[in-house]
């Protein structure tokens, strides 16, 4: 064998080792990839349609770290679907009214409100409803009505074209008439807000997301709740304090009904003359002891009426605070007693139609009230203020015939005012059968001059020389809407009835409402002490009529 042979035969050899040693080396490498991969991530395998992922470092199966990261998921979902269903930060609600007509056609009064609990100003603001074809605005006030295409829109006008932040805007309505109270109650239920020409979407306030800060803020926004909740409630009634001396109670005490009038703790007839509140869930602060003194004094009244509106949106029946409201009545009654004044708890049926709807409801109300009132001399219960829309007498008077026995298990002697079919206008119907068994009753008649004229006179006179005590415990001198022209005529005809059968009355109504009706000026802000170029037109009338001045 040559020595080149030799050399080559070595040279294999020592190449074969190399390679040798450079696929062991691969081998040891890919090895070690493996083992890496398998030790530190995690290996797949596939049971049916399930992958299943098994964490080799831990032993823990990373099926269950799935399901946890899912119903975090799903927690978040759920969160977010409650944030949805939280009450909105803008929205616009709406009061029903007064309402009134016949069948086939029924006026009645809307009054919207935009709520803005946002932090940002609400600027071009616009509400749209839908209407029925034949909807007809008959009037309005703090906003441009117009209907196009079964769609009612309302714009700002120069004074309200933006709401603050943290702010409320109302006192926009109209009067609208329809064929049917369902139709009032689809524009109530339907309204919708826009900004900019888009229907408003709630959006969350700038929030700090640290959870200490949002648990500081949600204590905050408890303790506030807590603080507005105790303001809005009035401390239960105390007994009265001995009116003054010299004041009306005080010179003519406890009346009772004799004939068809009312008549002193003397047996001399005896007329009251005073005024009602507006629904007092909308206009609060005018039941004060200021104002009640007011009309005592300056007006000469010796009654004061205070209306709780029951199926309103915001009454005592439908979402109203029952606790702040009868607070009110309480506040309203103990400053009237303490002026020795008279004093109306109208349970003023409206949008309910018939006493019917909520008569469990006056069942409690009126047992919390005569019994806490018993002893109340100069307290005056009316029981139903104007059943309408259809309702009969005979469910009035079954409704009375359940209410009644309850205030005289407690107040055995007090007035009782019933209320009469048609916006109680009908008291020639409830002459023909009047509630039996009972002494102190009377039945009240409504009017407002312009629309109501001998038609409605001559159910009065009809009902009186019956032998029916009545009392115009609400009235005014415009239209029945409380709104439109005075008729100063009709309204002094009205007088000339109520002096001939010395009959008792209540003016509505105390508010500074941009309406006919309402006795103070809209621009006048004061809730007392009114002079008399701050009364309105109707103001001024009522005024000079319980004083005596013709």
């Amino acid at each position: 064998m040559s020595t080149d042979n030799k050399e080559t035969k070595s040279t294999n050899k020592s190449n074969k080792i190399l390679i040798g040693i450079i696929i062991a080396l691969a081998v040891v490498i890919i090895g070690l990839v493996v083992v890496i991969f398998a030790g530190g991530n995690k290996d797949k395998k596939k049971e049916g349609n399930t992958t299943i992922e098994t964490n080799d470092a831990t032993g823990l199966d990373a099926e269950k770290e799935d399901s946890t990261a899912s119903d975090a998921k799903k927690e978040d979902e759920d969160d977010t679907e409650a944030e949805g269903e939280a009450e909105p930060d803008c929205y616009v609600t709406v009061a029903l009214g007064d309402n009134w007509g016949s069948e086939g056609s029924i006026s009645g009064k809307l009054e919207f409100k935009i709520v803005n609990n946002s932090d940002k100003e609400i600027k071009n603001w616009s509400i749209q409803v839908p209407v029925a074809d034949s909807t007809k605005i008959e009037s309005s006030w703090n906003g441009n009505f117009s209907i196009s295409g079964g769609v009612m829109t309302i714009t700002p006008v120069d004074h309200n074209l933006s709401v603050a932040a943290g702010s409320e805007m109302s006192n926009v309505g109209l009067i609208v008439n329809v064929t049917s109270q369902s139709e009032l109650q689809s524009i109530s239920d339907n309204a919708k807000l826009y900004v900019d020409g888009v229907e408003y979407v709630s959006v969350s306030n700038t929030a700090n997301n640290d959870e200490k800060d949002e648990a500081t803020s949600e204590e905050s926004t408890t303790e506030a709740k807590d603080e507005e909740e105790q303001e809005n409630t009035t401390a239960p009634a105390e007994p009265p304090a001995k009116p003054e001396t010299g004041t009306p109670f005080d010179n003519h005490g406890k009346l009772s009904v004799k004939g068809t009038d009312l008549v002193d703790k003397n047996g001399n007839k005896y007329q009251l003359k005073g005024v009602s509140t507006h629904g007092i869930a909308w206009f609060p602060d005018y039941v004060n002891k200021d104002a009640i003194q007011t009309f005592r004094d300056d007006w000469d009244a010796n009654l004061f009426r205070i209306a709780m509106y029951t199926d309103e949106y915001g009454g005592y029946c439908n979402g109203g605070d029952k606790e702040y409201l009868k607070g009110l009545v309480d506040k309203g009654v103990n400053a009237a007693t303490e002026l020795g004044m008279y004093v109306i708890i109208d349970w003023h049926i409206l949008h309910d139609l018939t006493p019917q709807k909520y008569k469990e409801d006056a069942k409690v109300f009126f047992e919390d009230m005569s019994s806490k009132y018993k002893d109340y001399d100069n307290v005056i219960y009316e029981i139903c203020n104007e059943p309408n829309g259809g309702t009969q007498w005979s469910d009035v008077k079954s409704y009375a015939e359940e209410i009644i026995p309850i205030i005289r298990a407690n107040d055995p002697d007090a007035i009782i005012i019933v209320g009469t079919p048609n916006w109680s206008q009908d008291v020639d119907i409830a002459a023909k059968d009047p509630i039996t068994g009972y002494d102190n009753i009377m039945y009240a008649i409504h009017f407002y001059a312009s629309t109501h004229t001998d038609n409605i006179r001559n159910k009065a006179t009809t009902a009186l020389e019956s032998g029916l005590p009545i009392f115009i415990s609400e009235f005014s001198i415009c239209d029945a809407s409380g709104n439109g022209a005075i008729d100063y005529n009709q309204a002094d005809i009205w007088f000339d009835l109520i002096e001939k059968y010395n009959l008792s009355y209540a003016a509505w109504n105390v508010s500074n409402k941009d309406e006919t009706s309402s006795l103070i000026k809209s621009s006048c802000t004061k809730l007392s002490g009114w002079t008399e170029s701050e009364l309105s037109e109707t103001g001024v009338y009522i005024r000079n009529k319980i004083k005596g001045i013709d």
